[in-house]
Order: C-alpha cells, then structure tokens, then sequence
C-alpha cells in the first residue's frame, strides 16, 4: 500500500502514523514516497517520487485535501492505480473519507466492500512563450490574466469551428470532475462525472450573453491568446504551468489516461453535492 502525505497539513504527521500502523495490522507492505517519509518520519520502503510509487503499489492512500488528490492523479496517470482519498481540508469533493473513519474506510477495502470510479483526464498541448507546452489534468485548464487586472481575448474554436472571442478576466475549460471546482464558482454547471462532457466557463466576461458552453469530451478545443502587453498564463488543476504572449495557442482534449478513485459503498456523486453544498435533502 502506497502512503502519500500533504506535509502542509497540519494533522498530516499523525493520520499518517495512524494510517501506517493500521496497514502493517493488516499484514500489508507500507510503501512511501521520500517527501512523505522525511516529513511524518517513518522508515518503511520509499520511492523518489509519487510516480515511481504508483508504480509499484496496488492502492495510494492520499491523506490531504483536493489539491493533493489533483497532485497525486497527475503523477499517478498512466499507472492504473487507485487512489484513496483522506479528507484533510474542507471540502473534499475527491476524497472518500475523514481522518476519523479511516479505520472503518481501510475495513471496507480489505473486505472488497468498496468500488474504483474512473475519471477522465484532459490534456493541453501547444506552444507557450517559452516553448511547447504538454499538461494534464483532472480538474481543467484556466487561461487568465496576471497579477495586473486587465482583460484578456482569447479565440476559442471547437473542432476547427469558431466558436467566439472571449474578453474577460479567462476562460476555464474543465473536465466532468472539474465542474464542482472553479467551473462552479464562475457561473459554470454542475456536471455528472459520467457525463462526457467539457465545460467552458468565462471568467468575468465583458459580453454578459457569454456563458458556459457544454460540448462533448471527444470535441478538440482550441484556445488561442489574442491579446498583447498583458501578463496571460496557462494554470493546470490550480498550478501555473506555462506563460502565453499573443499568437500563443492551446489545444485541448481527452487524455487517453484516467484517474481511479475509490468509492465507500452507498457513496454517490450527488450525496456528495448535497452534503458538501448543504442542499435541501442533506441529511447531514
């Protein structure tokens, strides 16, 4: 069992510790990436990187918040392996459980209660003001000015069709999983994780008929910047990745890697909104 831990977390150090004994009770390996061991301390097997851990374990417990599960799925891509999420952080649409019931959570694995959710990455590619450009991510892809507030036009086209000239703060085009993250604060819809689908959401337009637009997971979109002497970057799953300068461009698809996610049983996607949403219904 793979253990990868956020050290910016402050309960980190002791569900870690916690999780490790309850793996090595279970008559399991404890495998660590070397950030996480020098971290929490612990002397079992490590890898230099999460890569090279998913690589070599059946399952990744990932204890943090969103941002480490996004981090961990994007080095874990290509591996096939699950990745168990423990909630350290305040939301947690991704992870499956709380420190609390992380023994109750690990029962459930052991007893083969538990299922594996497939989630689709996406991928940009293109060329950026210091060269090519190749990312991935589970969440989405956010073009959007720098630290100076200026609006920002980028053309976008959907299969080689033009679709509009957006001017605004940037554009958000996500994946189904990234719908409930910055897609959702902007004005985006709430998307299934089963649906096939991007969303691209603008950010602060300054045309007020811009909204989200839905089109298929098997569409290429094509983002490029025209807009000159305005600090534009390309952010993946909330990290900035690459500079764009005018004439820069973006092409946008489904990834041929997924992401695998542990379930507990009875879990559901829209529990999960009404609980963490507070929606009428939740019994929470």
């Amino acid at each position: 069992m793979g253990l990868v831990g956020n050290p910016e977390k402050v309960a980190t150090r002791s569900v870690a510790r916690k999780a490790r004994a309850l793996i090595a009770a279970a008559g399991r390996d404890v495998l660590v990436d070397a950030g996480t061991a020098e971290f929490v301390g612990l002397s079992d097997a490590r890898f230099e990187s999460v890569r090279a851990l998913a690589r070599e374990c059946d399952l990744l417990i990932v204890l943090g918040g969103d941002g480490t599960i996004l981090h961990v799925a994007r080095q874990a891509a290509g591996s096939g392996t699950p990745i168990l999420g423990v909630n350290l952080g305040r939301l947690g649409f991704l992870t499956a459980s709380s420190a609390a019931n992380l023994g109750r959570t690990l029962d459930a694995v052991w007893s083969g209660q538990c299922h594996v959710e497939s989630r689709p990455l996406i991928e940009a590619a293109g060329r950026g003001r210091h060269g090519p450009i190749h990312e991935v991510a589970l969440n989405d892809f956010v073009v959007s000015h720098g630290m100076v507030p200026r609006l920002i036009e980028l053309e976008v086209k959907v299969d080689r069709e033009v679709l509009t000239s957006y001017r605004g703060d940037g554009l958000i085009v996500s994946s189904p999983t990234g719908s409930t993250a910055y897609s959702l604060a902007a004005g985006g819809a709430v998307v299934s994780p089963q649906a096939d689908v991007f969303a691209l959401t603008p950010i602060c337009p300054h045309t007020l008929s811009n909204r989200s637009v839905i089109v298929s997971l098997s569409s290429t979109i094509e983002v490029r910047l025209l807009s000159e002497r305005v600090d534009t970057f390309l952010a993946a799953d909330g990290q900035t990745r690459a500079e764009l300068r005018a004439g820069d461009w973006l092409k946008v698809r489904r990834s041929r890697n997924t992401a695998h996610l542990v379930r507990l049983p009875g879990s559901s996607f829209f529990g999960t909104l009404r609980q963490k949403l507070n929606w009428s219904g939740s019994s929470v």
